[in-house]
């Protein structure tokens, strides 16, 4: 993984690295040239008494400590440049692996998860190789740098000194695998407090038409309960090693200490000799340690780069490139005994099959969980592993592409969703080149250009996260001016009349029937009374068409569809049926 990560994250950034690692390399020599010159230091003030030769010393340390500041600033500025480029790109490779998935990955998964992989998971690939570059490159030539001025000095004293490394380096490992452990799953309790947050935002007016404010503060609750334990536990994990590698850290600078001075005043050694060695000891011992820790921190990051690679070696969608166009002349559809399920065995399409004619108003109805909405589903190629063929003008439209095969559609679905932005800004996503006077000309056909001009910005307005700012109509009349902006050859409309009232409904169908006249309509609705004039109506059933025709013919069987109607009209009306 590591590897991986090297080659895919710090490769196209190795000069950059090289740049770091010099100004490492500056430090760690500036470090270690400081803890020599003390020596230099103690023998001329000690044994030489020779103050000019003090003076030399100091101004060299001065001199030296400027050069490891700057340094310090350069490698520190780089090395977060280099982070935010590598979180950034991970960043747009995640959006862009959710952008190739289908509807069919997003049915299992809660949005904040992936508020969690874009935020957390993006950081901690740049995270873990700021890791390595710091303890391999800052921390190693550290040491390496005091290691040469603790041998310099004394050789016996420098293998005295490493007689705690096997036991330290033995204990570290016992905390790896609890670290990893730990921190998976803190990653999931933590998307589980994004998901609370999330849904009480977007739900707020269930939570207060129902008062469960309780309800969501004990599912809050217990989510911070379970990450703050995941937290504490991280933490014991993470500092395991502490209490021991303090403990003989202490015995090795004893052991040290003795032997120094038992050269010094027994041995009659150079005290210079002797200082040097015990400061090049005692700031080698923080870079020693944090190298001993490195599995321990890089286990902590490894696990979000684990579930950042996990997502971006989903399997994706086959690739439209290269695909060609579909050619649409008269605007035919025609599903040819389809068998669909969103689950195995469990179809939700019976091979079913249906044509809706060029030019012509066809209308799917039938009671919720038919497989209506599952049919423009199908249409629009939000699902392939479809059988049986889906044929617009005779072409198979799993031989085209995918994304020009949607530039033919314009949707109007019943959820009425609205991005963040104003309201113009909502319309003109039907069309990449809209003007502002195209913006206008669909609202007016949709009946929005009134209350859109009474705004308090107009068509500058924000209309809020997911519209929120406005009505249900208000909303729904923008997607429908949304669709109508697109001039597509094939409009599918689901439930397009929904939030409305009678008369805006009524002016909306007058719209859509005069603005989308000759071209081939496909329209969910439950609202029988809307679609009394479409050229063929078909019931569908338990995944299959058990009865079409035109709305009086239909009336006239008396079968399924006019049993439907005449209890809409009897509960309109307020009668038994």
């Amino acid at each position: 993984m590591i590897r991986r990560l090297l080659a895919e994250h710090a490769l196209s950034h190795w000069r950059a690295y090289v740049f770091v690692l010099f100004m490492m390399a500056i430090m760690a020599a500036s470090t270690a040239s400081a803890a020599y010159l003390i020596g230099h230091a103690v023998n001329a003030a000690y044994v030489s008494r020779n103050f000019g030769a003090v003076l030399t010393v100091c101004m060299a340390i001065i001199i030296i400590a400027a050069i490891r500041g700057f340094a310090t600033y350069f490698q520190a500025v780089e090395l977060s440049r280099i982070s935010n480029r590598i979180t950034a790109d991970n960043q747009r490779r995640i959006f862009e692996k959710l952008m190739q998935q289908g509807l069919a990955f997003f049915a299992d998964r809660h949005s904040s998860e992936f508020s969690a992989r874009i935020t957390s998971s993006a950081r901690s690939a740049s995270s873990t190789i700021n890791i390595l570059i710091t303890t391999f490159g800052r921390d190693l030539f550290s040491l390496l740098g005091l290691l040469a001025v603790m041998v310099s000095q004394s050789a016996v004293l420098s293998l005295l000194s490493f007689v705690v490394m096997p036991i330290a380096a033995y204990v570290a490992r016992g905390a790896i695998n609890r670290v990893r452990s730990i921190v998976r799953a803190q990653f999931g309790a933590g998307s589980d407090i994004l998901e609370i947050l999330q849904e009480t935002v977007q739900g707020f007016k269930i939570i207060e038409a129902f008062n469960l404010h309780l309800v969501m503060t004990r599912r809050l609750n217990s989510g911070v309960e379970t990450v703050e334990g995941f937290a504490n536990k991280l933490a014991r994990a993470m500092n395991f090693t502490n209490p021991l590698m303090e403990s003989l850290g202490g015995v090795a600078i004893a052991l040290v200490i003795l032997a120094g001075g038992y050269q010094t005043i027994v041995l009659n050694g150079e005290p210079g000799e002797y200082f040097s060695f015990i400061t090049a000891f005692l700031l080698a011992y923080e870079p020693a340690k944090r190298l001993t820790r490195v599995n321990v921190e890089l286990s902590n990051t490894l696990t979000g780069v684990r579930i950042l690679f996990e997502f971006l070696d989903l399997p994706e969608r086959r690739d439209d490139e290269g695909m060609p166009d579909i050619l649409i002349t008269k605007g035919a559809v025609e599903l040819q005994n389809v068998q669909f399920g969103y689950r195995p065995n469990a179809p939700v399409l019976n091979r079913i099959s249906l044509l809706a004619q060029p030019g012509s108003i066809t209308a799917l109805v039938g009671p919720s969980g038919g497989g209506k909405s599952t049919i423009i589903n199908l249409i629009l190629r939000f699902y392939d592993n479809y059988s049986g063929s889906i044929l617009i003008d005779g072409t198979e439209i799993g031989a085209v592409s995918r994304k020009l095969l949607r530039d033919h559609f314009a949707f109007v679905g019943q959820d009425a969703f609205l991005f963040r932005g104003t309201v113009r800004d909502n319309i003109a996503l039907g069309r990449s080149d809209a003007t502002d006077a195209d913006v206008i000309d669909a609202a007016r056909a949709a009946h929005a250009d009134e209350f859109i001009n009474q705004l308090p910005s107009g068509y500058q307005t924000q209309v809020g996260e997911q519209g929120m700012q406005l009505s249900g109509g208000q909303r729904q009349r923008i997607s429908v001016a949304r669709a109508l902006i697109r001039k597509a050859s094939i409009i599918l409309l689901d439930e397009p009349t929904s939030f409305l009232d009678t008369e805006t409904e009524r002016y909306v169908n007058l719209a859509i029937s005069r603005l989308f006249s000759g071209r081939t309509r496909i329209v969910i609705a439950h609202r029988l009374n809307t679609i009394v004039n479409a050229d063929m109506i078909h019931v569908i059933e338990n995944g299959r068409v058990v009865e079409s025709g035109r709305h009086r013919d239909l009336l006239d069987r008396g079968e399924r569809y006019a049993h439907f109607f005449n209890l809409q009209i009897s509960e309109k009306s307020g009668s038994p049926a």
